[in-house]
């Protein structure tokens, strides 16, 4: 079985493929996509990194054999088994056939008619106009072709469906709205179909359609723009200081990296690496006196019970910080215990801009087949953190949400045992399997 390392920066939909694709066959993947084991624009431009990847193009994989590769399709070949790529001769040519006609067909008027709408390119009317046609003929030729089929190649679910799900990904979250797609019955089942297998959730997490066709966003273009049009540094610089034109020297030479960071990166990738920062959902909050990442050492570093607990409540802000119950809500659809585990796991992945003001302890009791996952999460403030920022709603509405009186004993008994990973967990009428900690 192939297991290893996977290179990437946080939700490029391009990981999704491989990462979907070792779902199904079982691979264990590690992901690397954020400090300190990967620092996209500066990791990837690392002599040892170039070594193994020249281009320095993400995603990109090392087996635990050392056997590297890039381009996702390439790695997600590799990680599937022998059921996705195709069972026969023919069926593996038709799924090479639909992996092809994802990049050529989909890819360039999806970057089109999506791009202005996340503020990454300008936009042009005549050339969205005629994107939305090519996406009206694609979406109608995967129409016809799954009028009688469930898949796109035989009875099961191959790498060609991961590939052109993941390629109209953006599509259906950004601009696909009910009236648009309305037409298009077979090719909406199968969507639909694919993004709730457990495989697909435990990367994609829960998908949000369209509901609204997004616009082209102005403001986050022209925010993007200083950085592709910087106004020289020398124009400001005194002309008779020796010592400005150091400074100046030295500005020029920390700008390469942004430069080179964005002549490496296709446009897909820009999507999501080069998007503003968002305002901070926090940051009218008034200071804590409870220092959240002295918790977090406490409970890292030290014994549980006996220092990170007692900490806990000794220093815990009652005003600015709330405790929360979340619940998965279809434990029915859980399965194998490793995809139950990969979903907290995901939801983890996606939430790494919370962290600063978050802690959670997330476990899945039960066995194969009957399982369920539920957790206690600390936030900043008194508000449902998800609800604050778009980014972090992709997952939280899998869960029943309920806030906990925190100088309750049920609160301080839930605490107790989320945190320690033991006790009774009376509500839950199933046996500790395994836990995952969001710190």
């Amino acid at each position: 079985m192939a297991n290893g390392t996977l290179y990437t920066y946080p939700d490029n939909w391009r990981a999704f493929k491989p990462l979907i694709a070792a779902q199904y066959s079982g691979a264990k993947i590690k992901v690397a996509s954020s400090p300190p084991q990967f620092h996209f624009g500066q990791t990837n431009k690392t002599p040892e990194f170039l070594q193994k990847f020249p281009l320095g193009k993400v995603p990109a994989f090392q087996g635990d054999d050392g056997f590297c590769l890039f381009e996702s399709n390439a790695i997600a070949h590799y990680l599937s088994s022998e059921a996705l790529r195709g069972s026969t001769k023919e069926a593996a040519a038709q799924v090479l056939q639909w992996v092809s006609f994802a990049d050529s067909e989909i890819v360039p008027p999806a970057s089109t008619w999506v791009f202005p709408t996340l503020g990454i390119m300008q936009y042009n009317k005549q050339a969205t106009e005629h994107a939305k046609e090519e996406v009206r003929k694609v979406l109608s030729v995967l129409n016809e072709h799954l009028q009688s089929r469930t898949f796109l190649v035989g009875e099961r679910l191959t790498l060609a469906d991961i590939t052109v799900v993941c390629s109209l990904l953006w599509l259906y979250k950004q601009v696909l709205e009910p009236s648009f797609r309305q037409s298009f019955l077979n090719t909406n089942r199968w969507f639909i179909t694919c993004i709730n297998q457990p495989q697909f959730k435990a990367v994609l997490g829960e998908v949000k359609l369209c509901e609204k066709m997004a616009q082209f966003d102005a403001k986050k273009f022209a925010e993007l723009q200083p950085k592709k049009e910087a106004t020289p540094k020398k124009e400001k610089a005194p002309k008779e200081s020796k010592q400005p034109e150091k400074k100046e020297k030295k500005e020029k030479k920390e700008e390469k990296p942004e430069a080179a960071q964005e002549e490496e990166m296709d446009e897909c990738e820009a999507v999501l690496a080069s998007e503003p920062k968002a305002k901070d959902p926090f940051a009218h909050l008034p200071k804590s006196t409870f220092v959240l990442d002295e918790f977090k050492r406490k409970y890292s570093n030290e014994d549980t019970l006996t220092v990170a607990l007692p900490h806990f409540w000794e220093h815990f802000d009652r005003e600015g910080y709330s405790i929360w119950f979340g619940e998965y809500r279809f434990p029915e659809e859980l399965a194998m215990t490793f995809m139950s585990c990969n979903l907290i796991t995901g939801m983890f992945q996606r939430l790494e801009k919370l962290r600063k003001n978050a802690f959670a302890s997330v476990i899945l009791f039960g066995a194969n087949n009957d399982s369920s996952i539920s957790g206690i999460w600390v936030f900043r403030g008194q508000d449902l953190a998800f609800t604050l920022c778009e980014d972090w709603q992709i997952d939280y509405e899998s869960y029943a949400w309920r806030k906990l009186d925190v100088d309750s004993d049920e609160c301080k008994t839930m605490v107790k045992e989320y945190f320690a990973w033991e006790g009774e967990f009376k509500h839950v009428g199933k046996p500790f399997n395994q836990g995952k900690i969001f710190k």
